[in-house]
Formats: C-alpha cells, sequence, structure tokens
C-alpha cells in the first residue's frame, strides 16, 4: 500500500490517496488512532481520504469488511517559516542565486519571487537556494509553496525595511545602473577632486572605481553619486559605479600638474 502525499501540515485538511489491492468497501481511514474524514471508494485499489490533525509520524491504515491495513507512515510537518534572505539585494535581470533560510523546508516545491516562480534546491528542512528569474524592479517578496497550497512567509522581517515587511521577507530588485554625464569629467592627477556622477538606479552603489582604483563616495539619490577621485596617472581612465543591478561606466580624464 502506498500514500500520495505520504506528508502534510499539522493542521491537516489535505486530501491523501491510498493506493493498494481489496480496498473495495472501505468503511474508514485512520491516521495513528485519529479517523480520517471524506473517505471515498474511488476503485478497488484506491481510497481517497481528507486527513486529520496530527504531529510526527503515524501510521496510516484502511479498514474494510476484510480487515485492517497494516499501516504506512505519514509524516506530519510543522508550520514553516522564513527568517531570512542573502543576498538582500539582486539584479533585476536574473540568474543570481538566492539562499533563503528558516524552518520547514523539506516539502517545498516552489519559490514565489516577486510576481515570478523559481525552482528550489533543499539544501536541508532549514535552508533551500533558488535562481532569481528576470523581474521587473522593486521589492522582491520571497514565499514558498508547498504540494498541498500552504504558503510559508516571513517570521520575522530580519533586515529589510517597511516597504518589504508589508510583503514578507524577500529581496530588493535592482534595476540596471546607467550614467548620464560626471561633473567635472577632468581632474588632477594627484588625486582628490569631487565629482558629481547622475544617471539612474544607483541608490544601492557597492563601489565607485576610477580605472581600478576604489573611491570614497557618496550616494546622494537614485540618481546621483559623489566621490572623490583617488590618484592616478595622467590620461583618460573608465569611471565605473558598480551595483546589484549593474556596472554602469564613463570615461574620466586625469590631468598631468603643471610644472616650471
Amino acid at each position: 500500500m502506498s500514500i500520495s502525499p505520504n506528508q502534510g501540515p499539522t493542521s491537516g485538511g489535505i486530501t491523501v490517496t491510498i493506493t493498494g489491492v481489496n480496498l473495495s468497501s472501505a468503511s474508514a481511514v485512520y491516521f495513528g488512532l485519529k479517523p480520517a474524514t471524506n473517505v471515498t471508494n474511488v476503485s478497488p485499489t484506491q481510497v481517497t481520504a481528507v486527513s486529520p490533525t496530527g504531529t510526527g509520524q503515524v501510521g496510516v491504515r484502511v479498514t474494510t469488511p476484510g480487515g485492517t491495513s497494516h499501516p504506512r507512515p505519514f509524516y506530519y510537518l510543522p508550520p514553516g517559516q522564513i527568517e531570512s534572505v542573502s543576498p538582500n539585494e539582486v539584479s533585476a535581470a536574473g540568474g543570481e542565486t538566492v539562499t533563503v533560510f528558516g524552518t520547514g523546508f523539506s516539502a517545498v516545491t516552489a519559490v514565489n519571487f516577486g510576481t515570478a516562480t523559481a525552482v528550489p534546491t533543499i539544501i536541508s528542512d532549514t535552508e533551500l537556494v533558488f535562481t532569481t528569474p528576470a523581474h521587473d524592479p522593486g521589492p522582491g517578496p520571497v514565499s514558498l509553496s508547498l504540494p498541498w497550497g500552504t504558503i510559508i512567509t516571513c517570521g520575522c522581517c530580519i533586515g529589510f525595511g517597511n516597504p518589504l515587511c508589508c510583503f514578507g521577507c524577500g529581496v530588493i530588485i535592482v534595476g540596471s545602473a546607467t550614467i548620464a554625464a560626471v561633473n567635472p569629467a577632468t581632474g588632477a592627477s594627484a588625486g582628490g577632486n569631487n565629482v558629481t556622477i547622475t544617471g539612474t538606479d544607483l541608490t544601492y552603489t557597492s563601489q565607485v572605481l576610477f580605472d581600478t582604483a576604489p573611491a570614497d563616495f557618496t550616494v546622494i539619490s537614485d540618481t546621483e553619486v559623489t566621490a572623490v577621485a583617488p590618484a592616478h596617472i595622467a590620461g583618460t581612465v573608465p569611471l565605473a559605479v558598480i551595483t546589484p543591478g549593474g556596472t554602469a561606466t564613463i570615461d574620466f580624464t586625469y590631468i598631468s600638474e603643471p610644472a616650471i
């Protein structure tokens, strides 16, 4: 005899299909000592029933006029919850690996990511990973689907601001950064020039590079970042703004100091 699914929530209420032989005229199905409801004789080899509440592992038995079957295991899973998601910021282009931590993940079948879905890889009952699909920029709430329709959401909004707490744990989906201009576009090779970078999707800037040299920077708004140019030999170099949504570049020219 087999049971499908062979696991379900402690609250019960899911329809279980029991397959075997000589199941005609089944009069009762028991999960441990508790009777199931809505027992339906589908065929001589199949019976369906709705699980009662329960905890842990129990034996499922079918009673017919010919007797009672040997038990087959059914596992009650406690309610799960998401505790944290890492990283907290991902590119709108998708293709990044996100790890979800929490409890009750062993039966998860799908990750709901914003308005998209992804297939999870279950690491353990407390950890899973998924690859982000492409998605419009903005809040990306994450929840998890179970086979019986239950959705696992966030138990606490660790590391997230109010917009994500409204939706449950998730990530910020960051659009691809662009640079429209840098002012001034030239500076002394000795460094120290304050420059203003304007563009789009700059809020989550994680690094500003002049060629390969990192610069001190301040995010002013989603469209403006200021930076202090480091020292560099004379010449034109790429000025790069790096965000989780991608890297944007523009030319910046270093000028040698005059000498007499």
